[in-house]
Order: C-alpha cells, then sequence, then structure tokens
C-alpha cells in the first residue's frame, strides 16, 4: 500500500458489522455511511476508490430496492468506483442484476471478513491500474505521437514518421501519397516541424480549392495593375514560405501551363510574379500531396513527367485508417478528450458497444470522417459515455479474399491490435477481452512482433 491510505466507503445500516468492517480495513482510510444520502455525501466529499455496499438499506432493509438506487447513483455519478454489492436477499438474482449495473463484485452474507478482504484489496489494485491507465491516455499526444502531431500506435504509421524524420533536414522534394483524409497535410507540418527550416514558415495551399484563373496568382503573386482589380502588389504563396516550407495539397490539380511555370521554379529558384518583370529569388521547400495516380496523368498527357520526377524525390504512401489496427480507438479516445472540453463535459468516455463499432467500420473517409463521427457524437450524448447509437454507424461489410493462413495471421493481428487498443496496452485486460490466458497471449505477441 502507498503512504497514504486508501478510502474505503464502507455503506453498511448495521452497527455492529459497521464496527468489525472499520476494524478490519486498517490499511485503508474507512469512510462509513448508513443510507443513501450519507453514502451519496461521502462520495462526493472523499472520492472513495472502492466502496462495499450493503443492498438492504433503510427505508428497505429487508429488500434491495435502495441499495440498487445508490448504485446507480453511484455509477453516474462516478463510474470508475469499485463498487462490491453484499446482501443475503436472494443471492443469485442481486448479484447478476449489481454486475449488470456496474458493481466490481458481489459477495453474500453473512461476511466472511478474510474474503470479502481479499476483494476490496483486488478491486483497489484494479482501480489503481486503470486509473494510472486513464493518466497514459490522457498523455496521448505526447506519448503516442508520432512527428509530434500524429497520434497512432500503427507501425505502418511509425514507418511513415520514421522516413519524414530522415529527410527532413535535407532539400529533397516530398511527396505524399493517401487516400483523402489520411492527414496528409498533418505530416507535412510535422516534416517542417522536424526540419532545420522549422522556424521559417509553412504556408499550405489546395490547389483544387482555387479556380484556374486564380491559382497563378495565389502561387506567384501579381504585381499593381497586373490585371482588373489588382490594386497593389501581392506576393504569392511560393514568396511567403521563404526560408520554410511550401505544401501543395491535390497537386494532381495544377492545369498544365502552370506546371511549366512551377517547373521552371523548382529548377531556377526564381519566380516573377504576373505583371512582373524581375526575377525573385526564393528559398523554399516544396512538399506536395495527392490522392490521385500521378503516373496514370502522366500517361494520359495531364501531368507533367518532368515536374513529377521533380516533385516525388522522395515518395511517402500514406496508410488509410484501416490499415492501422488498433488507431481508430486510439485516435477517437484522443478525439473524444478535445471535443468533450469544449462541447460537452459530462462525457467521460465510450460506451462497450461504441468501442466494437468504431473497431468494426471501415473508415472509408479515414481520419476526418472518424473525427467529425466522434465530434458529432460528443455533442447528441446523453449521459456519461458516448453509445454506438450516438456514432450512427451502420453496417460495414468488409471482406477479404485470402488464403486461410494469411486471413488467420491477418485475423490474428488485427484482433489483438484493437483489444490492446480498447484496453489501453492492459496485458490483463486484454487477455480476458480475447479469452486467453496471459501465457497465450505474450506466445501472440511474440509470435506476430507485436508489442502492447
Amino acid at each position: 500500500m502507498p503512504d497514504t491510505k486508501p478510502k474505503l466507503l464502507i455503506v453498511e445500516d448495521d452497527a455492529g458489522l459497521q464496527a468489525q468492517l472499520k476494524w478490519a480495513y486498517e490499511d485503508f482510510e474507512v469512510v462509513q455511511a448508513t443510507n443513501r444520502d450519507q453514502a451519496l455525501a461521502a462520495l462526493r466529499s472523499d472520492m472513495p476508490a472502492v466502496v462495499t455496499l450493503d443492498l438492504g438499506l433503510p427505508p428497505d432493509p429487508d429488500g434491495t430496492t435502495e441499495g440498487f438506487a445508490v448504485l446507480d447513483e453511484i455509477m453516474a455519478l462516478k463510474p470508475d468506483t469499485k463498487v462490491i454489492v453484499a446482501s443475503g436477499h436472494g443471492a443469485r438474482e442481486s448479484a447478476l442484476t449489481a454486475i449488470e449495473r456496474g458493481a466490481y463484485d458481489f459477495y453474500q452474507k453473512p461476511v466472511d471478513i478474510d474474503t470479502l478482504g481479499l476483494i476490496v484489496r483486488r478491486a483497489y489494485e484494479l482501480h489503481r491500474i486503470e486509473a494510472e491507465n486513464s493518466r497514459l491516455a490522457a498523455r496521448v499526444s505526447q506519448e503516442q505521437t508520432v512527428l509530434g502531431r500524429i497520434v497512432t500506435a500503427a507501425p505502418e504509421m511509425s514507418k511513415v514518421a520514421r522516413t519524414i524524420e530522415r529527410v527532413a533536414d535535407t532539400s529533397v522534394s516530398v511527396m505524399l501519397l493517401g487516400a483523402s483524409g489520411t492527414g496528409k497535410e498533418l505530416i507535412a507540418r510535422g516534416l517542417h516541424d522536424a526540419s532545420n527550416r522549422a522556424d521559417g514558415a509553412f504556408v499550405a495551399i489546395n490547389c483544387a480549392a482555387i479556380p484556374e484563373t486564380l491559382l497563378e496568382s495565389e502561387l506567384f503573386g501579381h504585381e499593381k495593375g497586373a490585371f482588373t482589380g489588382a490594386v497593389k502588389t501581392t506576393e504569392g504563396k511560393i514568396e511567403q514560405a521563404h526560408g520554410g516550407t511550401l505544401f501543395l495539397d491535390e497537386v494532381g490539380d495544377i492545369p498544365l501551363p502552370l506546371q511549366v511555370k512551377l517547373l521552371r521554379f523548382i529548377q531556377e529558384r526564381t519566380i516573377e510574379r504576373i505583371g512582373g518583370r524581375k526575377e525573385i529569388a526564393v528559398d523554399t521547400r516544396i512538399v506536395c500531396a495527392t490522392h490521385q495516380n500521378l503516373e496514370a496523368m502522366i500517361g494520359e498527357g495531364q501531368f507533367r513527367e518532368d515536374l513529377f520526377y521533380r516533385l516525388a524525390e522522395i515518395v511517402v504512401n500514406i496508410p488509410t485508417l484501416a490499415d492501422r489496427p488498433g488507431d481508430a480507438v486510439l485516435l477517437a479516445k484522443f478525439f473524444l478528450g478535445r471535443f468533450a472540453a469544449e462541447m460537452n463535459p459530462q462525457v467521460k468516455g465510450f460506451a462497450p458497444d461504441a468501442l466494437a463499432a468504431i473497431d468494426g467500420w471501415g473508415w472509408p473517409g479515414n481520419v476526418r470522417e472518424l473525427e467529425n463521427r466522434v465530434k458529432r457524437a460528443t455533442i447528441m450524448a446523453d449521459g456519461k459515455l458516448v453509445s454506438a447509437e450516438d456514432l450512427d454507424l451502420g453496417e460495414d461489410d468488409d471482406t477479404q479474399a485470402l488464403n486461410l493462413k494469411a486471413a488467420r495471421e491477418v485475423s490474428d493481428r488485427k484482433i489483438i491490435r484493437h483489444a490492446l487498443s480498447r484496453s489501453d496496452g492492459n496485458i490483463s485486460s486484454t487477455a480476458k477481452m480475447l479469452g486467453i490466458s496471459r501465457p497465450t497471449l505474450y506466445d501472440l505477441l511474440k509470435q506476430y512482433d507485436l508489442q502492447p
């Protein structure tokens, strides 16, 4: 036990048993209550990790109604509390009902102090472990991020991060390839922050979001009077990124005439503003991204091959969220913590059915879709836990045609990663969730080279 004694709340209306229990738990700071009001007041003021609760409380000492009412309120106020229910009333039925309503364990009267003491200590230890897991989860932005920005525990994303870190301090152009919503701009920012240009500007432009007639001006700037409406000289995005990084998102949407001008800048490192005659030297690193197949576009004459090879000195493929097993739950917890603090502080986590739904969904919209779903669910949630209904996810029939051995390995890896993610890396909880022993889980982790 730690130097500061953990608090134990004993809710019991029998004075003799109260005294006996208080004497038995000298390792705990015991707080006592004899009815619902006292129990809830003690819960709020003392925040005990463990509660022993007699179901037969006044005004229903011969039944269980009042005891279950206290249990329900404890679970609503502080759902992480480990409640050990003791009763002599319909033991089996009461036990099942208590566990369904959130109790940690059930003990039938008459009370055996030694056995109940063992249950109490186990409950406290589980609470301590869960609290530590929660603290680790709260530090997810530091402990489970790569490049200082990307929340992940997936080897696939760690590989991406290692590549980015290796090229960060070089001058090579980097092309990020991946589906929409996979976090390409976030990775580009991470590359900039890890580079020796971090003190310079990071300037991003979405080439698909700007009309073709305006894109040249946005990139290269213009002189005063260069065209109708050009009332002053304006720097383009390339100049604004001098000494820093220019991120060209959806680079495949740049029209062919403008591709020629962009290629000239990359080769000469000078630009001319629209309407200008002066060459301006610019030191800007280019990072670009697209979800399109640029090599196919080259074959169709829609993208210049020489520009492609200038932009794609290093190519990094960003995996989809479906290819990052376990990350969906990890990211969902991260987003929930952020959105709950801003929009709905009463929300504390996900219900089991919500975690199962997050695990089972294919996330065609990737991280962006997950973020939007969690944001909506946080706002819509009525209770402390976000439910599957709040997430509003339908059925996902994602199947793969694989040989049996390969399918088994793929399935095992995904399921183990999902379980590790949902249990915050706790081996005992993961093994229990998977229905296997701890030694078996360790063997599987070693076999598939997985880390808890």
